[in-house]
């Protein structure tokens, strides 16, 4: 049975077009929703006569959120250690974990995530290991982690700079340098090469081969399947980061990228996206000393793609749009700023084709806010995951408001 559901009389915003270029707003706008799917969008719509209704007057219509670089569901909020299944510490290459593997749907953070109008979150294990294992997308929303998954070929988190050379030094091995930690990943790529010539060799041949789970990960990324998500944040380690990726020929996603504003053209001449954040936190080591919300516009300024992160439990995922909000008091343009809460880190991680606008086949996933997001004083009214209400703002009941199986 087919359902509809159309979004009328708000201001809809659907971020880009078919073609993937920006969109204007629409005043007084449609958005027609079929079986979850966005189906059309404009200010002349033809509405089905069998179609639910959504009156979204005085409301914005935006697509969800996306937070790219998230542990929430892995770091559970207050269980302390029962709750943290962020770093497997006790191997520097763990390109066989899987994040899909430790996500509890239960975690306060997902219900955070809807009052924020995140819609979508990319899991990433942990930054303690220099190959820290693969990620995963999902919903903000649902019972069982398979029931919430957007993909969980996306990309392979990995980790250079302070956190590795940190955790290993203690344990006294390698490794407990910078260089040590570019050599633990430069030889996990020589490996992943050599598997992939020996597998291919006996599979030609006929021949019987032991399949190795953090190499057939590796090999993805090699193959362009998964993108290489590199956690850095001092320009030296991101310049690292370039040369890694240029030696073996991998998608490069620079994740936190504090001091990217120092070497803005070089990333934007090598066309590298960056994922900046966290932003609303202190200095708290010496590789953050250049922290600074002016980071997100110089980047965008430079020509370089940028999206947002909160690092959640860093800082709340709720506040993913109040960094954004914030760094365009710092240089950053309003439009680049919800681009990169939506868009941007969409194709990033290649899934624009489900999620980050309003356009035709995309994920229905549709935020209602009463005002502009940006202002710090809008609050997200209604969020819809593929067309069904999942959240409504009561102010008599702010905690309660998350839906179960509520359908519209």
């Amino acid at each position: 049975m087919t359902s509809t559901v159309a979004f009328t009389g708000g201001r809809v915003l659907p971020i880009a077009d078919e073609h993937g270029n920006p969109a204007d707003p629409i005043d007084g706008g449609v958005v027609l929703v079929t079986d979850g799917k966005v189906d059309a969008v404009g200010a002349d719509v033809r509405i089905p006569d069998d179609a639910h209704v959504v009156n979204a007057a005085g409301r914005w219509v935006l697509p969800g959120f996306f937070e790219p670089h998230a542990h929430v569901g892995i770091h559970e909020e207050a269980d302390g250690w029962a709750g943290d299944d962020t770093n497997e510490m006790t191997d520097p290459n763990g390109a066989r974990l899987r994040a899909i593997d430790a996500v509890n749907p239960a975690d306060e953070g997902f219900r955070d995530a809807l009052r924020g109008g995140v819609t979508a979150a990319l899991i990433k294990p942990g930054s303690g290991n220099p190959i820290g294992g693969q990620t995963v997308a999902v919903k903000t929303w649902g019972r069982i982690v398979d029931e919430m998954l957007i993909s969980d070929s996306v990309s392979v988190k990995s980790a250079l700079g302070e956190n590795p050379k940190r955790v290993y030094g203690e344990q006294k091995k390698l490794p407990s340098t910078r260089m040590g930690t570019a050599a633990v990943i430069r030889d996990a790529f020589r490996a992943a090469e050599d598997y992939r010539s020996a597998r291919d060799a006996a599979e030609l041949e006929g021949k019987p081969f032991t399949r190795d789970g953090g190499l057939e990960t590796l090999v993805r990324v090699l193959d362009g399947e998964l993108a290489w998500d590199q956690h850095t944040h001092r320009a030296d380690d991101i310049a690292t980061a370039v040369r890694l990726s240029e030696e073996f020929g991998y998608r490069l996603v620079v994740n936190h990228g504090t001091e990217g504003h120092l070497i803005a053209d070089y990333l934007a001449d090598k066309h590298i996206p960056v994922i900046i954040g966290p932003l609303f936190t202190s200095r708290s080591k010496v590789e953050l000393r250049n922290r600074h919300l002016r980071t997100p516009g110089a980047l965008a300024g430079a020509g370089v793609r940028i999206a947002i992160t909160t690092d959640h439990p860093v800082v709340p995922i709720d506040f993913l749009v109040y960094q954004a909000a914030l760094a365009m008091k710092e240089g950053l343009e309003h439009d680049e700023a919800l681009r990169a809460l939506t868009i941007n880190p969409a194709r990033m991680m290649g899934l624009d084709h489900r999620i980050g606008s309003l356009t035709p086949g995309r994920d229905a996933d549709i935020v209602l806010w009463d005002g502009d997001p940006l202002d710090v004083m809008s609050r997200a009214r209604e969020v819809y995951i593929g067309g069904n209400r999942v959240y409504r703002y009561d102010a008599a009941d702010p905690d309660g408001s998350v839906a179960g199986t509520y359908r519209v």
